[in-house]
């Protein structure tokens, strides 16, 4: 079978060995990864838990997959690692585990896994704990996290990539929307656009029609699309399980003065902010920019949610839709480093507007370079 890597073996090299250090860091002999957004970053592979799966790190060499008999082809079209251990439906798999651990001699006095990993289950952590009664297992408190956080040049390129398609797919989803067809035309087009165009899987993301800032996630209605109505698209796809967003509000008909200028308040404000995302920057600073902005402004008697999340890899099999592990809110204690990427967004008098933006030197830059603007069906 011939391979098809996302990166180069260099870059997950790289990862690797960042996780090593970060072993090393805490003394540990081996770690337990078996999140779908840890095993996609390191491996380059994940698959849904319909049988329990991971990736296991030594201290030092190579690491190995664990996966079902039936999922080896396509971890090893999807992988760099050439270590790839199975085991069958009936069997397993936590003996699987400690099996590979002793034939490989990999020391497993001190494991490390993350006690907040859906995968790592209280009856996992038990079982484990019976099956190595002489081993210890130390949570990772989502350390291993912090190793995504700032993207590798290999990674930018390929979320400008997919930042340029989703472009693509937003125009489709757009040209879609017209009075009399139903929020199921709008998002058949986006799924189609998806496929088309490369994505992973045709899951579009909130598609509703709303007039509120709270009516970003929300359901598909079966009625016709009317006059006036506020169309609500965030497209969240996948290139290679890294996501990239954008979310824009297009009204059927023509839009209001007050829409109007409600939307170019909305989009200065969130221009201040990308722009205050550089290099030092405290987060809480930078969320301080819309959060405080819109209600100054009367668009929002109070903003009950944040500005910002991180972007980068989220697998459709993840539990977590968003990556919400750095995000931006009056209490964000930590620093905008270089490139950091975010899903930026506001929201207010049901309009809303958001971009995919990469930390660089001089500040935010846009992945997506859809017009920051409203649509609207009838605009001349």
């Amino acid at each position: 079978m011939v391979r098809d890597l996302t990166f180069s073996v260099d870059e997950y090299r790289r990862r690797l060995l960042l996780v090593q250090a970060l072993m090393a860091a805490r003394r540990l002999d081996c770690v337990i990864l078996d999140e779908p957004e840890m095993m996609a970053w390191l491996s380059g592979y994940t698959v849904s838990e319909n049988l329990w799966r991971t990736c296991i790190v030594p201290a030092s060499g190579e690491p190995f997959l664990l996966v079902r008999k039936l999922d080896i082809p396509p971890a090893r079209q999807r992988s760099w690692m050439e270590d790839i251990v199975g085991f069958g439906d009936w069997d397993d798999p936590l003996v699987a585990l400690v099996d590979a651990l002793r034939e490989r001699s990999i020391t497993h006095k001190h494991i490390g896994a993350d006690f907040q990993s859906n995968s790592f289950t209280v009856q996992r952590h038990n079982r484990l704990r019976e099956l190595l009664p002489g081993s210890d297992i130390c949570d990772l408190e989502r350390s291993a996290w912090s190793l995504r956080g700032r993207k590798s040049a290999e990674e930018i390129a390929h979320m400008k990539r997919a930042g340029s398609l989703l472009d693509s797919a937003l125009q489709a989803t757009v040209r879609e929307i017209e009075r009399g067809k139903s929020q199921r035309d709008v998002a058949g087009a986006a799924a189609s656009a998806y496929y088309k165009l490369g994505f992973d899987d045709g899951f579009v993301g909130p598609l509703n029609v709303g007039s509120g800032w709270d009516s970003l996630h929300g359901f598909l209605e079966e009625r016709p699309l009317a006059d006036g109505d506020i169309v609500h698209i965030e497209l969240l796809p996948r290139l290679r399980f890294y996501t990239v967003r954008i979310m824009r509000s297009v009204i059927v008909g023509r839009a209001t003065d007050e829409q109007r200028a409600a939307a170019e308040t909305l989009i200065s404000l969130q221009d201040q902010q990308i722009a205050a995302l550089r290099p030092g920057a405290a987060a809480a600073d930078v969320d301080r920019i819309v959060r405080e902005g819109v209600v100054a402004a009367g668009l929002r008697d109070s903003y009950d949610n944040i500005t910002g999340y991180t972007l980068g890899v989220t697998p459709l099999v993840s539990q977590h839709t968003s990556d919400l592990y750095r995000c931006f809110t009056p209490h964000s204690d930590w620093v905008i480093e270089e490139g950091m990427v975010f899903h930026m967004y506001t929201s207010a008098a049901g309009l809303a507007i958001s971009d995919s933006i990469v930390v660089t030197r001089s500040g935010g830059e846009r992945l997506t370079k859809t017009p920051r603007q409203i649509f609207e069906t009838d605009a001349t």
